[in-house]
């Protein structure tokens, strides 16, 4: 049987994946943080047939030196892009190291809301001990840490999410009821550096649960719905989305950093050209491709046998894009090795998954139900 087709996904944060890509943006640089670039970056993505769009996110500034040192928060160019689109999905990268995954659960329902169910999260760490520094909060340090903050927060702002059944908002004029309190839920979570008692402020999202993507040594596998993997050769990410697959992720997605030959240069001297400000290091959890359309195109298809869908990150923004837009994606849609998302359909519906009931939906103890909006309390132990 042959595998279903791959869907596409493309990373948009800054001018590109190459830290001195704004050297060849095709706008000056004040432009990077207005709303009207962002919004015609995502609507050229959409055009193209992107099933989603991811924004990279963190606290610190995304470079130093000569480079542009700012960004708009992800989750705020997200609603952004999702109130200028109506068909892509829009998957901000929000870290938990620090942040309390209670705001951040009601930030990405509200998401879900805006964009009609159109929401996803990529599941990000904050490993730089200047991040800590700038939340104010005690250093996480290691891998191990650092899993445990992205594992507990991914569990609270699920049971956030649960927290309120589909149809606890009545909105019954005659009986000046807007809730079934009884469909309300305290989470009453505990962990090892917090706790959260809930529910959330925030209504069930249109999708139950917007769609979790992660590293797949992040977080468990029950906990996601697309793994992130990657390797430094065809083979190793193909094995590692085979490894996603029967670790039971129902979703496994090659992270590829491309590079592509323009009319008027290779991609080879277009790297060349940015290596004289900036190396762009090689990551061994995400695989690279530089090159022709045609060469992309077949490294997906080879690609496809093992995975079901590919994040792309491009080079240049700019320039990449245009070229994914003219030459790769059309040859893609018309081999049938990707699929478009339709119009009026959530993220989960383009992505094959399904609707998550809420784990309180069959729970008919509604002692521990709260009378009062959310309680956070965050104990700290370290």
């Amino acid at each position: 049987m042959p595998r279903p087709a791959l869907r596409l996904a493309v990373e948009l944060d800054g001018e590109g994946a190459h830290p001195a890509a704004w050297r060849r943006a095709a706008h000056a640089p004040a432009e990077l943080l207005t709303p009207r670039r962002i919004a015609r970056t995502a609507a050229a993505a959409e055009n193209a047939g992107f099933t989603l769009v991811t924004l990279d996110d963190s606290i610190l500034p995304p470079s130093s030196g000569a480079g542009p040192v700012g960004r708009i928060g992800a989750v705020e160019r997200a609603a952004f892009v999702a109130a200028a689109t109506s068909v892509v999905g829009v998957a901000p990268v929000v870290a938990t190291t620090y942040a309390e995954p209670f705001h951040v659960s009601s930030q990405l329902s509200s998401l879900d809301h805006v964009s009609a169910g159109r929401a996803g999260w990529v599941v990000g760490t904050e490993e730089d001990p200047t991040a800590a520094r700038a939340w104010g909060r005690p250093l996480v340090e290691g891998p191990e840490a650092l899993a445990r903050e992205a594992r507990d927060g991914l569990r609270v702002v699920r049971d956030l999410w649960d927290s309120w059944e589909d149809d606890a908002v009545i909105r019954s004029v005659a009986t000046s009821r807007y809730l079934d309190r009884e469909r309300l839920h305290a989470i009453d979570f505990e962990g090892e550096t917090y706790s959260v008692k809930g529910p959330s402020i925030v209504p069930r999202p249109p999708q139950g649960r917007p769609v979790v993507l992660a590293r797949q040594d992040l977080v468990p596998a029950e906990l996601t719905d697309v793994a992130l993997v990657g390797g430094t050769t065809a083979a190793e990410t193909g094995a590692a989305g085979e490894a996603a697959k029967a670790a039971g992720v129902p979703l496994a997605f090659a992270e590829i950093e491309v590079a592509l030959d323009t009319p008027r240069e290779s991609a080879r001297e277009r790297i060349a050209d940015l290596e004289r400000y900036s190396p762009w290091e090689e990551r061994p959890d995400r695989l690279r491709y530089s090159g022709s359309a045609e060469g992309l195109v077949a490294l997906l298809a080879e690609l496809a046998a093992h995975v079901d869908g590919v994040r792309l990150l491009p080079l240049v923004l700019d320039e990449d894009l245009s070229v994914l837009s003219r030459l790769v994606l059309p040859e893609l849609f018309v081999r049938r090795l990707a699929t478009r998302p339709l119009p009026g359909t959530t993220l989960r519906t383009s992505l094959g998954l399904p609707r998550p009931v809420s784990r309180f939906a069959t729970d008919t103890d509604t002692d521990a139900v709260s009378a009062t909006p959310a309680a956070l309390v965050r104990e700290e132990t370290r």
